[in-house]
């Protein structure tokens, strides 16, 4: 209660101009109060825009829990995949331009770009790439849990097998979001990045904002990642850098003021402030659907009214209780962020705040957003939080009875067929590169990417990763790591991450 107080009483509201329709400030600012109160964040910004205007802009909290420091509407947060958007947005501008088209096979911008599946190798386009219908899995481990570079990343996932047939589902991908961000950048003769900043951030004002976590670290009023322990304490986590190495899928870093100027362009016909930055029809091809997202598993905890979903360029189509609206959220490790747009009644908002508690799926982003967005329609309440909560507490316990289960399927009393030494050596794999097992003081350790982690025996030749301190950031954490013996009866490969990696060497 004493967190919950003096973060509250720490807030900072710019008083916005006057709006052709009040807005009922009290009651916005009783909706956030309660977001941070019940999902224990430490700080958040908000932004309003009705049409060109900006109705309500106002910060909350500490940017870094256990201090004063307050946010303000010109705090730094992450938007995470927020970034998305930005990303179709440039691939539009080279549209403009007559240097890219939505449907341009990616190697006619990246000359070295390939899948596996020999039809989404020879048709993939830059479309396919930002509506995520390519049919690969996410693979995420390759930007988060590695230092390869964002060539490296794309060219890497040439070797990764397909989880759906190409074009015939949505299958989220920041890696393909990644290589529509390096066409970008190879059409124009620059980067994502330069594009981004040079004819995004500047043309809109957006002083503050920035591609990469590691510019956002050297700002002084940047929040700080957060995250509720196992005790329900909150705590802060170091600041990190790893998504600039997928910049395109999620690195950019905002205020909430800059925000509010990003949803006046997108609510607006592609010019700002009386200049022409995008063509009318290409920011409408952002918006519209390109495949049909299934509304099942956490998507329907996400969207549980919602009676269809798809993707467009950049933005999650949907309805919020029989209203268009166009959004997306943002995730990444102690930082959530949701921009919803509701382009009929020229209406946006955007949330940002430093804490990762909950799901991508079910957290404050969501139970404010949705909240507020009932308010500003002025439809029946409903109690958003509630569902969130038991959403959260609901995905939280599937994923610890899978593990459960996994571990009731574990075949006590065996041991490894080995010894120990055995197993021991160099393992590769074309897409996730060189996995080294040694033995150390008796047990055997991983080292993969960034990885350092020691392997206990789960059974005959499966060991388990475990991280040393409870609550470590290790990504091979809980992974199982499997060794399949040769006719020979030598080890000669490792299955990890969904992967088999050889191995090479004696």
């Amino acid at each position: 209660m004493r967190f919950a107080s003096f973060l509250l009483a720490l807030t900072f509201f710019v008083p916005a101009a006057p709006a052709a329709e009040s807005i009922d400030a009290a009651a916005v600012d009783a909706i956030v109060r309660d977001g941070l109160k019940s999902w224990q964040v430490p700080g958040a910004a908000l932004a309003i825009v009705r049409g060109d205007e900006v109705v309500y802009l106002k910060a909350y909290g500490v940017r870094e829990v256990g201090t004063d420091k307050a946010v303000t509407p010109d705090t730094l947060f992450a938007i995470a995949s927020c970034s998305k958007a930005f990303t179709a947005t440039a691939a539009g501008l080279l549209v403009d331009d007559g240097k890219m088209t939505w449907d341009d096979p990616v190697r006619k911008h990246l000359d070295w770009f390939h899948l596996s599946d020999p039809l989404a190798d020879r048709d993939a386009s830059i479309r396919d790439l930002l509506c995520h219908r390519t049919g690969l899995a996410r693979h995420d481990f390759l930007g988060s849990g590695t230092d390869l570079g964002r060539d490296d990343i794309v060219r890497r996932m040439a070797h990764v097998r397909p989880a759906h047939p190409f074009r015939s589902a949505f299958e989220y991908n920041n890696n393909m979001y990644l290589a529509a961000g390096q066409a970008v950048g190879a059409a124009s003769k620059g980067s994502w990045d330069e594009i981004v900043t040079k004819r995004l951030f500047e043309p809109l004002g957006m002083k503050g904002a920035t591609c990469s976590a590691k510019e956002a670290g050297k700002d002084p009023e940047h929040a700080l990642p957060h995250r509720r322990k196992k005790d329900g304490t909150v705590e802060v986590l170091p600041w990190h850098d790893y998504l600039d190495r997928i910049g395109p899928a999620g690195s950019i870093y905002a205020s909430a003021r800059d925000m509010a100027r990003w949803l006046r362009f997108q609510l607006g016909d592609g010019t700002f402030e009386g200049q022409r930055v995008l063509k009318a029809e290409t920011l409408a091809e952002t918006h519209s659907p390109q495949v049909v997202v299934r509304l099942e598993g956490p998507v329907k905890v996400a969207y549980p009214d919602t009676l269809q979903l798809a993707y467009g360029l950049g933005w999650f189509v949907h309805d919020h209780r029989k209203h268009l609206a166009y959004s997306h959220t943002g995730g990444l490790e102690g930082f959530r962020a949701r921009v919803v747009l509701l382009p009929k009644e020229k209406l946006g908002l955007v949330l940002l705040m430093n804490s990762g508690v909950g799901s991508s799926f079910a957290s404050m982003h969501y139970v404010v957003s949705n909240s507020l967005l009932d308010l500003l329609l002025g439809l029946e309440k409903k109690d958003w939080d509630r569902h969130y909560t038991a959403g959260a507490k609901g995905l939280r316990e599937a994923a610890e009875a899978a593990i459960r289960q996994r571990d009731r399927a574990r075949h006590t009393d065996t041991k490894p067929s080995r010894d120990l030494a055995a197993y021991a050596g160099t393992y590769e794999d074309a897409a996730y590169g060189e996995a080294k097992v040694s033995l150390r003081e008796g047990a055997l350790w991983l080292e993969w990417g960034r990885s350092k982690i020691k392997l206990e025996h789960f059974h005959y030749d499966t060991f388990v990763a475990r991280q040393e301190k409870p609550e470590g950031r290790d990504p091979l954490d809980n992974q199982l790591a499997s060794f399949v013996l040769r006719a020979d009866g030598e080890v000669g490969t490792l299955r990890l991450l969904g992967e088999e990696f050889r191995r090479v060497g004696k």
